[in-house]
């Protein structure tokens, strides 16, 4: 349990599963696992009980760049609580393979990857340059569910 006590270390908190808006149906899957890969849905940032994190809005506007870097760390929490719900335990990713971070963009904004870097950095330290080094892309979006500013997806291979 490598990875759980470095959380706990630096004081960072798995949140429960995301409570959906009143009215919202999310008919999928959070982790789907296929042999020894894990395909994670999208996920946004949640705050300990599962409710959506605040700031929400475009990045560039309502949403500062370095807010919305912590709302990237707080998605990586989010996945690593599903993977942890799916797999039982987080040393059972044994690679992070690729990532695809979604930021939502007020125009003119362009620092897309500066955002997912939460995210990036974050795996990087949990799980190190030989596990946690990853593919990834880093795109603006019009909009995201909820008005959430940051979307992440990933895939990652497991051991059995």
């Amino acid at each position: 349990m490598k990875i759980e006590a470095r959380l706990q270390e630096m004081g960072l908190v798995l949140p429960e599963s995301m409570k959906a808006p009143a009215g919202v149906k999310l008919p999928f899957a959070n982790v789907r696992v296929r042999g020894n890969r894990a395909y994670i849905a999208g996920h946004g940032p949640l705050m300990p009980d599962g409710s959506l994190a605040r700031p929400l809005g475009k990045v560039g506007a309502e949403v500062s760049e370095q807010e919305a870097y912590q709302s990237a760390r707080l998605v990586t929490l989010a996945i690593l609580a599903s993977l942890k719900r799916e797999l039982g335990d987080l040393d059972r990713v044994t690679a992070w393979l690729r990532i695809f971070g979604m930021v939502n963009t007020a125009p003119g904004f362009n620092r897309q990857p500066a955002v997912i870097n939460g995210f990036s950095d974050l795996i990087l330290e949990l799980y190190g340059p030989e596990v946690g080094q990853h593919a990834r892309s880093a795109v603006g979006m019009a909009a995201l569910p909820f008005d959430i500013p940051v979307e992440i997806e990933a895939e990652v291979e497991i051991s059995s």
